[in-house]
């Protein structure tokens, strides 16, 4: 019998008690290919971005420190791969990122982060760790 369960994840099965559900995700688990966790991005934070034949001012729909879903016009063409530079204003202070096409979608653009300086990456730490702490409203039951 041979077992289809990555190492890691039986390592974590061990150490944490939970059961697995079938022969690949602990109960109560969803799969994810996430590196870092995203978070809402709340309706005050626009990113400005441009790239070779394109720029705008874009909501941020979600955010981790890996990357960001934006809000984008219909009418936007843009290409997966395409390298994006983004630079928003927060709280915490100014972040400039380059980025990368991830994901196209009807009004939404997925990018990935590919550079940011040390000083920028502490503000989009700060500003994490407070969207995170946020309190979220609880649906009316």
């Amino acid at each position: 019998m041979t077992c289809n369960v990555p190492a890691w994840l039986l390592v974590r099965v061990l150490l944490t008690g939970q059961e697995l559900q079938g022969d690949a995700m602990p109960s109560g688990q969803n799969p994810s290919r996430r590196f870092t966790s995203r978070v809402a991005g709340p309706s005050d934070l626009w990113a400005f971005w441009n790239c070779k034949k394109h720029d705008g001012l874009s909501r941020v729909l979600d955010l981790s420190v890996g990357g960001l879903c934006l809000s984008v016009e219909k009418s936007e063409r843009i290409a997966v791969g395409e390298k994006i530079h983004l630079n928003f204003l927060t709280p915490e202070g100014q972040i400039r990122t380059d980025a990368i096409v991830r994901h196209v979608r009807p009004e939404r653009l997925g990018l990935k982060f590919v550079a940011i300086s040390a000083e920028d990456r502490a503000h989009l730490t700060a500003l994490m760790t407070r969207l995170r702490n946020v309190p979220r409203p609880q649906p009316r039951s």
